[in-house]
């Protein structure tokens, strides 16, 4: 299976890039903290996706797909926190929601596709 082709992971590489567009505006004492944890759950999402896919049996390839979308629910929360820390705008925050939003439900698609498998 081609995962760069997989419409779940290129949706969370477009969340990734505007993600590192948005932090960059973050207070440089937030680097090791909050912005590091936001990039590392966002990098997580096409990561676990891509190793999901790589995988020899769908019981596999699920177990990635649940640590993907664990990151996204992860990351949803931090930019929250982002947001209530006023590191960034509402309307980017909106942006970025509806991004989550998309990719959660592209990737619970592709979840229960591969439990139909099992």
């Amino acid at each position: 299976m081609e995962y760069n082709k997989l419409e779940v992971w290129i949706e969370s590489r477009k969340l990734v890039n505007s993600l590192y567009d948005s932090s960059k505006l973050f207070p440089k004492e937030e680097l090791f903290g909050l912005t590091n944890q936001m990039r590392r759950a966002a990098i997580s999402i096409p990561s676990n996706i891509a190793e999901g896919c790589g995988r020899q049996t769908s019981k596999d390839t699920l177990h990635f797909l649940h640590i993907a979308r664990g990151s996204l629910y992860e990351l949803e929360t931090q930019y929250y926190l982002a947001l209530d820390q006023k590191y960034i705008a509402e309307n980017e925050f909106n942006k970025a929601f509806e991004q989550m939003q998309i990719c959660k439900k592209l990737l619970n698609g592709f979840i229960n596709y591969f439990k139909n498998k099992i």
